[in-house]
């Protein structure tokens, strides 16, 4: 028989407990954290809308109360019959539906209008330029200019051109799919390479654009910076925007800091107001004012609020989206009622900011700040929001006593959102190249939107000799 093995001592026994009590911490700190990671999405992270698949969250919107359809008063988008229709056809009734006598000189008493909106014949229309070439009495031949762009025997034309543009860099088709397109509609059979040659064109082109825009960015009062990650050249690298809400500049660089904020040439430049997220390399610009954009500090809220544990409620990030909200809308009401208002009461500055500091107190006492000399270790994400909600409060606030900052940073946001889309389309660029000639026309019809231009026009304008659209300051 085997020997029963020695039972363990009293100290060993204690120690075995505590040792079980430490790894049961540390697990259920790590599934803790897990469960945070599973949870984070686009209403309570900093994550895009893009990662969080056909799983769509709960949006922290909250319901207007108008009932759906077309808001009273606004004007409606029915199709309307046009005074002068391109063509008229007359349909006359043959025989009296009585007695089936013709109708052929009867008497016209009414006459029932109905009009059909539909697109002509597409085709392609072929243009041939006779070079004439004359021989003179002196015996020298001489042959007359070619007009502008016509340079070989066979050539697609601008318009063309432009919508092969339009439907790749807008659009956001595939070349393959913009080549089978014009084919179909146009009967137009363009190799991917031509496409590709036609962007290039599009992109030197639009050259004085983008810098008619730069230069009216680094003059404006009030700048939106975002980025975002991308895939070129099976790589990862990063898309920054520059915006307002009549302007949009976008550039790809290898880096996400400081080094593209120099190639994108405006914030190093930069004296106004910048409104981005807080990312540390911004705060390298030292002449510029900043202000943190208050949609993302909603987002975090909601992710802290919904991993706090059970025994410790995270009541101050509540309070804290409640005052954020309240004075956003108060913000909105006054101007629904004074267009020009600037500004808030004399005493509502001073209740905003003593109630921001009531709550920063509470959120403080449950997570103190890092004490000088403390050393440096891994803080919770409620900590953390605290810490820069603390030390950055007149960043936090700048859109309630500035009323030229916005409270969120959607216009940025919504600029190289499609840098997305374009990814999920194509999997991202093939080359460096590539990418900065499709962010070169992106910017400019970004740009045009923002000020109601034609796009497919302002496209056009690039190959057919005009030149680019320079935006006019606003």
């Amino acid at each position: 028989m085997s020997e029963t093995p020695p039972l363990p001592s009293y100290a060993e026994l204690v120690a075995l407990v505590s040792e079980l009590r430490a790894e049961i911490a540390e697990l259920r700190a790590e599934n803790a954290e897990l469960k945070r990671r599973l949870g984070m999405n686009s209403t309570n992270s900093s994550k895009p809308p893009s990662s969080d698949g056909l799983a769509k969250p709960k949006s922290l919107r909250k319901p207007s109360g108008r009932g759906p359809g077309k808001p009273k008063g606004a004007p409606g988008g029915a199709l309307l019959q046009v005074v002068d229709p391109d063509e008229t056809q007359v349909h006359a009734p043959a025989a009296c539906s009585s007695c089936a006598a013709g109708l052929s000189k009867a008497e016209v008493v009414s006459v029932e209008q109905r009009q059909v909106f539909d697109l002509p014949e597409i085709r392609l229309r072929v243009v041939e330029h006779r070079i004439e070439h004359r021989r003179c009495g002196c015996g020298t031949v001489t042959a007359a200019p070619a007009p502008e762009g016509v340079a070989a025997p066979a050539q697609y034309g601008p318009r063309v051109k432009a919508l092969a543009v339009y439907l790749a860099v807008r659009q956001h088709l595939p070349y393959e799919r913009c080549a089978e397109l014009l084919g179909d509609c146009l009967g137009a059979r363009v190799a991917t390479s031509t496409l590709i040659g036609w962007n290039a064109d599009a992109a030197q082109a639009v050259a004085p654009h983008t810098g008619a825009v730069r230069q009216q960015l680094t003059a404006c009062d009030v700048v939106g910076s975002d980025e975002t990650g991308t895939r070129v050249a099976g790589r990862t690298c990063w898309v920054h925007t520059a915006c307002t809400r009549s302007l949009t500049l976008c550039t790809v660089h290898a880096r996400r800091g400081v080094d593209a904020f120099g190639t994108m040439g405006v914030l190093p430049h930069f004296h106004g107001i910048a409104v981005h997220d807080g990312w540390k390399p911004y705060k390298t610009c030292t002449d510029t004012v900043h202000a943190l954009y208050n949609a993302h500090h909603l987002r975090e809220r909601a992710g802290v609020a919904e991993n706090a544990p059970a025994d410790a409620p995270q009541e101050w990030a509540e309070d804290l989206a409640a005052l954020l909200v309240e004075v956003w809308d108060q913000i909105k009401d006054i101007r629904a009622v004074h267009e020009r208002a600037t500004g808030l009461t004399v005493d509502e500055p001073e209740r905003i900011t003593a109630r921001y500091e009531e709550i920063i107190a509470a959120g403080r006492a449950l997570h103190p700040a890092r004490a000088p000399g403390d050393p440096r270790r891994k803080r919770s994400k409620a900590a953390n929001l605290l810490d820069r909600l603390d030390t950055e409060r007149d960043q936090v606030l700048r859109f309630a006593f500035d009323w030229r900052v916005p409270f969120d940073n959607n216009r940025s946001e919504q600029a190289i959102r499609m840098a997305k889309v374009q990814q999920k389309i194509s999997g991202g660029w093939r080359t460096m190249l590539g990418s900065e000639r499709f962010f070169a026309v992106r910017g400019c019809l970004s740009t045009a939107a923002k000020q109601s231009k034609n796009l497919l026009d302002i496209v056009t304008r690039l190959f057919d000799g005009r030149g680019a659209w320079i935006p006019v300051p606003v």
